[in-house]
């Protein structure tokens, strides 16, 4: 039976390409690609013959169904990202849904991650982490993401573009605090790189794909106990001004500022 493949590729370094994942993409008749010029050397490299059709965040509910027909027909299907896992901040999610929907079968062939591999060379400790991916465009709900994340308490991963990461960082200073931060830069690549500095001290080179692994809180804020009107209260009780005041409890307890603006009126 014919099957939709979810194919992790690699991250920079064609030598991670699992036997299991060439396989994979040698045996299937049709390659979905985020980019079928990027995915070309690696398709090459391998030996993958098989017809490329692209599939990306701009025909991704058309392309779906088209996938899912393909798969219908008994054609194998494997679905690749320029690099890494598809769905995790890549096109794929969509596709993957509709073939579960109508029943058909798939198959995760597991690969490399940005995520996890910048977790590891970074040597945090913790139980966990809060992946953010890339943060929405508009700014009130790049706020919201990041306040709600912070609630958690725990290391935040978010990815980066090179030209406003130094912009990023400050902003995410404000929210935060100045908290630690690795920037992880070009992994598994000739270059890779892991800076280490703090939010609103931030260094690293504008260039190339950059993840930042930002620490989470050294221990949770006994304040959460707190009803949000008391919370407020030992903020400014302690002489902190009305607005940083609101500012921190709404990052705290990870919701929008005027839920706690309303509590000073």
């Amino acid at each position: 039976m014919a099957k939709l493949y979810i194919v992790g590729t690699p991250i920079g370094n064609l030598g991670d390409i699992s036997p299991r994942s060439a396989e994979t993409l040698r045996a299937a008749d049709i390659i979905a690609c985020e980019d079928t010029r990027h995915s070309r050397p690696l398709l090459d490299h391998i030996g993958a013959k098989g017809r490329t059709i692209a599939y990306h965040k701009f025909n991704e509910a058309e392309c779906a169904r088209k996938i899912a027909d393909m798969v219908k027909e008994g054609k194998n299907v494997a679905l690749i990202t320029d690099a890494g896992m598809p769905s995790v901040s890549d096109p794929g999610a969509e596709v993957v849904a509709l073939c579960r929907k109508e029943g058909l079968d798939v198959e995760s062939v597991p690969g490399p991650s940005a995520v996890t591999t910048a977790v590891a060379l970074c040597g945090i400790k913790g139980a966990g982490f809060v992946f953010l991916g890339f943060l929405p465009e508009k700014q009130s709900e790049r706020r919201r993401a990041v306040e709600r994340a912070a609630a958690a308490c725990l290391p935040i991963v978010i990815y980066a573009a090179p030209h406003d990461v130094k912009k990023l960082a400050a902003e995410l200073g404000g929210l935060l605090g100045d908290r630690k931060v690795y920037a992880v830069r070009e992994m598994t690549k000739l270059h890779e790189t892991v800076t280490e500095s703090t939010l609103l001290s931030f260094d690293c080179e504008e260039r190339g794909e950059i993840v930042l692994v930002i620490e989470g809180a050294e221990e949770e804020n006994e304040l959460l106990s707190l009803a949000p009107e008391e919370h407020l209260a030992r903020y400014i009780e302690g002489g902190m001004d009305k607005k940083e005041a609101v500012k921190r409890v709404a990052a705290e307890r990870g919701v929008p500022r005027n839920e706690i603006y309303k509590l000073t009126l």
